[in-house]
């Protein structure tokens, strides 16, 4: 059997046995052995008569590869610099890997030059949304995944902003018209933009079939709330999804969460969320408002247009528990 012992070692496994089994003075072992009194008592006081590994021990700063596929989508999808995208992978994706390790990784898989990720010439078929003022939020519901503590799944509701990209969020139990009513009573409440139009699909939750297809029938409490609050409730065509895009791309960037966490409950589920939509709202500079993250863009809005605002914008989380 091959021992592997250290370089500089001055005693052999067995004499490190005797030392451990002897009664006698550490300043008689030490003598006999030619060792010093610290080599006894380390020897005394080891449970092993083998050298411990000497390798240095690292973390594990790697991602695998279904990490890496989620930091190569946020790169190409939300444009963030190095370090904010560490941030994001930090909280959300490894918070053990490293910005070394990450820079590697984007330039793997050839998104390393965040400048050429940029398009040069944007060639919109429709009014941009930056030519939109605050106001026209996009509202959108996602099933989220049964935790082990439920006994059924929750649904995640999202509001976001056309102008501003500043988001909103609750989960309720279900996804009925009562659950879309609520929601929009907390919107209302917590945006500080004077909402002007809401975007919607044709879901039950959102309108009856007076709204969808003409049929004669009792107002949608839904669009009865937005007429109530002197809000212009806006549907999607029907089969064109792409149309309500903005809040279903946001609902993508909390599918990759979704795909990348274990979540020991429901509890830590809302948890992680929030802090997303927290971090979305108040850290994540966004192309599409030229660096900007959704709250500076909204206090720059304030600054200019007052008039759009029922309250001066703070430091809102944008979601609710």
């Amino acid at each position: 059997m091959h021992i592997a012992l250290h370089k500089r070692a001055r005693t052999t496994p067995a004499v490190r046995a005797e030392i451990a089994a002897s009664s006698e003075p550490a300043r008689v072992l030490a003598q006999r052995y030619g060792i010093t009194e610290q080599t006894v008592y380390k020897w005394k006081n080891r449970q092993s008569v083998y050298d411990r590994p000497h390798t240095a021990h690292r973390l594990q700063t790697q991602l695998s590869p279904e990490q890496e596929i989620v930091v190569v989508q946020l790169r190409k999808t939300l444009l963030l610099p190095l370090d904010d995208l560490l941030a994001v992978t930090h909280e959300f994706i490894n918070d053990k890997a490293s910005r070394s390790g990450l820079d590697r990784c984007l330039r793997r898989h050839g998104v390393g030059n965040l400048h050429a990720l940029k398009p040069k010439q944007p060639a919109p078929t429709h009014q941009p949304f930056k030519h939109y003022v605050p106001g026209y939020v996009h509202v959108d519901v996602k099933y989220l995944p049964q935790m082990q503590d439920e006994s059924r799944r929750r649904y995640l509701f999202v509001a976001i902003d056309r102008a501003t990209r500043w988001v909103f969020v609750q989960i309720k139990p279900n996804k009925s018209a009562a659950s879309a009513r609520a929601f929009l009573q907390a919107l209302h409440k917590a945006c500080p933009i004077r909402i002007s139009k809401i975007l919607t699909d044709n879901g039950k939750e959102f309108s009856s079939g007076l709204y969808r297809d003409g049929a004669a029938g009792k107002p949608h409490e839904f669009h009865a709330l937005c007429e109530q609050l002197g809000i212009e409730h806006r549907l999607t065509r029907p089969r064109t999804p792409r149309t309500n895009g903005m809040a279903e791309r946001f609902n993508g960037r909390i599918a990759d969460i979704l795909k990348t966490h274990r979540f020991n409950s429901a509890q830590d589920l809302q948890q992680t969320l929030l802090r997303y939509v927290a971090l979305y709202n108040h850290q994540l500079p966004q192309s599409a408002l030229k660096g900007q993250t959704p709250m500076q863009a909204m206090k720059l809005w304030h600054r200019e247009r007052p008039d759009l605002f029922n309250k001066r914008p703070y430091d809102h989380a944008g979601c609710e528990r």
